[in-house]
């Protein structure tokens, strides 16, 4: 977070103030994978080391973080990850992505593949069946989002992401400019902890677009939630990986978008 001045205008009033206010902040993470250049994510100044693991995770790239032979932080904004020598990285590069990146913090890649034939292209096994959370258990875990979130109470800025038990108890948090910033965050922070994945729900404060859904299906995330909605390419990735997606969560409603039987009611009327 930054602090500036601001001029704060109030129209019926016809009054102006000058007041110190602050304003999220973001800056260029370079990830080098062995020495090459992988990607630039735009992102918030915080947990660099869980958004390359995360992202390189959730993108494919790497499928444990004992995969890593070493980590190293560089003053310059670098980040250099460095493999252990059986990972051919440059093959799960071209299976995952066939192009170079710069992210955004606003909407990630502006790459496009189609979903099907990424999801063929991945080789994405529909993910299992056996995690049921409650309804209850979901709503609150979203609305806790918000109290979680210090750098969003003060800068109206950032995105959030949370990962939870089916019990509700918080697993990891991360807050980004990013709305993938924060997911790939939040899932470098799983990883770092060795959580099991497929025991666990993911929350979000953004929309829910197929990208977003697909890094919580390589990482085996059966059911995503957010107070946000979801867009047809969401629907789609979830309907294709077997994924629960869930959006609009707030009060004591919810949407189920895809697969409801992973969501349990207490009864059969209508929250």
């Amino acid at each position: 977070m930054k602090k500036i001045q601001i001029s704060r205008v109030n129209v019926s009033t016809h009054t102006h103030i000058q007041k110190t206010d602050f304003v999220a902040e973001e800056t260029p993470l370079h990830i080098f994978l062995n020495q090459t250049h992988y990607a630039t994510i735009l992102c918030t100044p915080n947990q660099f080391r869980e958004l390359a693991i995360g992202h390189l995770m959730s993108e494919g790239i790497l499928k444990s973080v004992d995969e890593i032979l070493e980590i190293r932080l560089e003053n310059d904004g670098k980040c250099l990850v460095r493999l252990k020598p059986s990972i051919d990285s440059t093959k799960r590069i071209s299976i995952s992505q066939p192009f170079a990146r710069v992210i955004v913090s606003a909407c990630g890649s502006s790459d496009y593949w189609p979903l099907s034939k990424l999801i063929d292209r991945l080789k994405l096994r529909r993910l299992e069946m056996g995690l049921t959370v409650d309804a209850r258990i979901v709503l609150e875990s979203v609305r806790l989002l918000n109290s979680l979130a210090k750098r969003f109470r003060k800068t109206g800025g950032v995105h959030i992401a949370a990962l939870y038990f089916a019990s509700g108890e918080l697993a990891a948090f991360s807050e980004d400019v990013g709305r993938h910033n924060a997911v790939d965050k939040v899932i470098g922070v799983g990883a770092e902890k060795n959580l099991d994945f497929k025991c666990l729900f993911l929350t979000s404060s953004g929309r829910l677009t197929g990208d977003i859904v697909l890094k919580a299906a390589r990482m085996r995330i059966p059911i995503v939630a957010s107070m946000a909605t979801a867009i047809n390419s969401g629907v789609e990735a979830a309907q294709l990986t077997g994924l629960t997606l869930i959006g609009f969560v707030r009060g004591k409603r919810l949407n189920i978008y895809t697969y409801p039987e992973r969501v349990a009611y207490v009864s059969t009327k209508k929250l």
